[in-house]
């Protein structure tokens, strides 16, 4: 690493010239790369190149290199080298394929370094031939066309400062960053020269250094402790940094810093993590991403924006934290009639951060205290209606099976674009029939591709006159970058497309031609136009939830109820179990028929000939009201639930201390929160009922018996209970799939925590609560095949089954009762 081969710089020098040489045509379909030449201050007929691409070019797989902040050179002798180099373009989780928590997973080894992410402007230190310094910016050096000070200037004025406090000089810097060949990477954190969005006072202004790079094409860089005494050696400023060797580690501190958006008491705007990945047939690289905290970072800057537009008299778009926002503009709008200069010296980025400290200071409160009284106060207050979904997608990518999976759960509206006979103003027929939804549902689904902007705006354009207070949720299925993401998709929704042949409401791939119907994906493929929230019409959605367009349905569906959980509590209060998820999506699947003739009415599953209804209401014929007995044949499942709250609290305490190995299932499953939203013991499952008739007829009497004794009773809405029991924990078993406890089932009224419950038998060998497993293709019930082995052979050593004894008597109150078909829960 120590020296640059110049034949390997000469070609990455003529692949960039290259590339921005390119013709207007050849742009359209590749990369564009921009070069420009700066003088180097004080070394006479000296320039340096820099590099840029556009910042979504990052995204694609063949670019000559992944540097953001290259500059190059030639020396005396006019052989070419790399003057600075900066780090590969790294991105936040979820940003792009390789930063999906599965790939990062299963793609990247540790040590795991966590940098803070510090909150000021980038500076590349280096050296040129004679030990001259070079200090640049992302893209610039040198000074500014104006009498404003630039980005490097400021930063070789700090670099000076921070050399001088240890008695060395820059020229000895230069020297030794020339000998090492690498670049100096750090953040210059100056409020007194321009603020950003966290604050630094004077003691904690400077230049944090944080990278080493070498100067080479790829992308090498030294570990945080090297940096460290780097930067210990040449007085700079260090960004803290801790290591973890597992990835579930690191996801478990992040998750937990991103709670406040805080770290050693600090607000953060997030961490940087420099591991290896191995993603190419020459091994492990190093490579970065970045997790960035949404919160109070994202307020701050919404404030900044907001204040911005004020000033320049234009209406500030505010997309969250609605009231405290308009609270704090008006706080700002007093202070700067108070003192009319403030003005201009926010708009020059000085006094953003005073400003904002006074208006928390007048309210008492800190911005991470803020954050989470509005989520306590979304789960009281949220919205409960007007919610509208809308997939973004294209075709095959499972947006209709999504949409008759979440009506089979929860009885939303559904409007089907494609059920919409083709007619003139056919766009302002399909918001008409989901306005006429919204009257009887809290939520609809606005089935259709909406893969274009101007849809997304059509929609919304013609929604919000009618509905104001609507909330739009979009469904994104992720295209982007399309470079990388294309040929998947292609490949996954061919062969979904073509699979279900005629079974499509307009696209009848069985009857039509197979070219004619991959030119028609195509198409869609080459509009698509993804969400981006910082443009109209997306800004409007009130949440964006991204889909793997070649995930299974069956993970999406679990994707999207997790997100709407957590958003719209009021609306979905408890998530459903696997088992329904999985019936919502077979019944998806298996209820979908396609109409024959259009014009003869709407409909949002089955061929409906119900005139002049909109489509959310014409769905089926009344049908007669139905008798216990008839109810009886509609129960999934009896079950005993039990509190949450002490089944999480108990696992919660069975793991504290343990080694890493002991608890690597219970990490995962809370890391990727796949640990049950309820619990319940399974007494007997219908397909279990032909092995035992006996006890299936006795809670069946027992459901009939309690329905005829309170015939008043909505016996769907409310489900009866069939009486109290208490269940006692044991022991908590679990492999490297699936976790479960042992219980035993107790009389309520019995003194004696041993006594088994005559009263609920349970079909089950080994009664148990399933705590969670480790991905969606496992099923809850394999617990019963786990307890079968654990029961056969025990734990420990080569069984790979771990398990732990609850302590002392653990009893919880549980109540028994009945799971419906079709998701009708208790």
């Amino acid at each position: 690493m120590a020296t640059q081969d110049p034949s390997v710089i000469a070609q990455l020098v003529r692949d960039l010239d290259d590339a921005r040489k390119q013709s207007k045509s050849e742009k359209k379909r590749s990369y564009t790369c921009k070069k420009t030449t700066f003088d180097v201050a004080g070394a006479k007929g000296v320039t340096v190149d820099s590099w840029k691409f556009m910042d979504w070019d990052y995204k694609r797989p063949d670019l000559p290199t992944y540097a953001r902040g290259l500059f190059t050179t030639r020396r005396k002798d006019n052989i070419p080298e790399i003057a600075v180099r900066g780090y590969d373009k790294f991105f936040n989780v979820n940003e792009t394929t390789d930063t999906q928590w599965r790939n990062i997973e299963n793609k990247t080894r540790g040590p795991y370094e966590l940098s803070v992410k510090e909150n000021g402007c980038i500076i590349f230190i280096s050296a040129l031939e004679g030990d001259k310094l070079l200090v640049c910016s992302k893209h610039s050096t040198g000074v500014r066309s104006d009498t404003n000070m630039s980005h490097a200037q400021a930063g070789e004025q700090w670099v000076e400062r921070h050399v001088a406090t240890v008695g060395k000089s820059s020229k000895e810097l230069a020297r030794t960053l020339r000998e090492m060949n690498v670049t100096a990477v750090g953040e210059l954190c100056d409020d007194s020269f321009e603020e950003h969005v966290l604050a630094y006072d004077e003691a904690a202004a400077g230049i944090y250094i944080h990278g080493l790079n070498y100067n080479q094409p790829e992308f090498a860089t030294m570990s945080g402790d090297k940096v460290h005494e780097f930067a210990d050696a040449w007085g700079f400023k260090k960004a803290k940094f801790v290591v973890y060797d597992d990835i579930e580690s690191v996801k478990k501190f992040l998750e937990g810093c991103a709670e406040t958006g805080t770290w050693d008491g600090r607000e953060t705007e997030g961490f940087v993590v420099r591991c290896q990945i191995s993603d190419r047939d020459s091994g492990y690289r190093d490579w970065f991403f970045k997790y960035k905290f949404e919160e109070p970072y994202l307020m701050y800057r919404q404030w900044r924006e907001c204040t911005k537009a004020v000033i320049s008299g234009k209406l500030p778009k505010i997309k969250k934290h609605h009231k405290i926002t308009e609270e704090y503009l008006q706080f700002a709008r007093r202070e700067f009639i108070r003192n009319p200069k403030l003005t201009t010296e926010y708009n020059h980025n000085h006094g953003i951060i005073s400003l904002r400290e006074k208006f928390l200071q007048e309210r008492g409160l800190k911005g991470s205290e803020i954050i989470a009284m509005e989520e306590a106060n979304d789960k009281v207050n949220g919205a409960t209606n007007n919610i509208i979904i809308a997939p973004i997608a294209s075709l095959g990518c499972g947006k209709t099976t999504i949409a008759l999976a979440l009506v089979h759960l929860f009885g939303w509206g559904h409007v089907q674009n494609d059920n919409i006979p083709k007619q003139k103003g056919k766009p302002k027929q399909f918001a008409f029939e989901i306005t006429q939804a919204m009257a009887m549902h809290p939520v609809v689904i606005a089935d259709r591709n909406n893969h274009q902007r101007r849809e997304r705006k059509q929609l919304m354009e013609d929604i919000f006159p009618v509905i104001a207070e609507t909330q739009f949720v979009a469904l994104h299925y992720v295209h982007e970058p399309k470079a990388e993401l294309l040929p998947a998709i292609q490949e996954v929704t061919r062969k979904r497309v073509l699979e279900r042949g005629d079974n499509h409401q307009t696209i009848r791939a069985g009857s039509k031609n197979k070219h004619e119907i991959v030119g028609i994906m195509d198409g869609f493929l080459h509009r698509f136009e993804g969400v981006d929230v910082e443009r109209d019409p997306d800004m409007h959605f009130q949440h964006v939830i991204d889909l793997d367009v070649c995930a299974s349905s069956r993970q999406n569906l679990e994707t999207v109820v997790t997100a709407l959980h957590a958003a719209y509590p009021r609306v979905i209060p408890t998530m459903p179990t696997s088992e329904e998820l999985d019936a919502a999506i077979d019944a998806a699947i298996s209820n979908y028929e396609v109409m024959e003739d259009l014009s003869k009415g709407y409909s949002t599953h089955k061929p409906n000939k119900q005139k002049n209804l909109p489509v959310a209401v014409a769905q089926q014929k009344p049908g007669p009201v139905a008798t216990p007995a008839m109810l009886a044949r509609k129960i999934e499942y009896f079950s005993i639930s039990v509190p949450t709250s002490e089944i999480t609290s108990t696992l919660k305490s069975l793991f504290t201390n343990t080694s890493p190995e002991t608890a690597r299932l219970y990490n995962q499953l809370h890391n990727s929160r796949r640990i049950q939203a309820a619990f319940h013991v399974t007494l007997i499952h219908r397909a279990a009922s032909k092995d035992n008739t006996e006890i299936w007829d006795r809670y069946a009497k027992q459901y009939i018996d309690v329905l005829t004794a309170n015939p008043g009773n909505d016996p769907i809405a409310t489900p009866p209970k069939l009486g109290p029991v208490r269940v006692r924990l044991e022991r908590l078993v679990w492999d490297n799939r699936i976790m479960a406890f042992v219980v035993r089932i107790v009389p309520a009224e019995s003194e004696n925590e041993g006594a088994a419950d005559s009263t609920f038998p349970c079909a089950n060998a080994i009664p148990h609560i399933t705590v969670g497993t480790a991905s969606p293709d496992v099923k809850p019930k394999e617990s019963n095949d786990l307890l079968q082995r654990w029961h056969e052979v025990g734990s420990g050593g080569e069984t790979g089954i771990f398990e732990a004894e609850v302590p002392g008597v653990k009893l919880v109150d549980g109540l028994v009762g009945v799971v419906m078909m079709r998701g009708k829960h208790q």
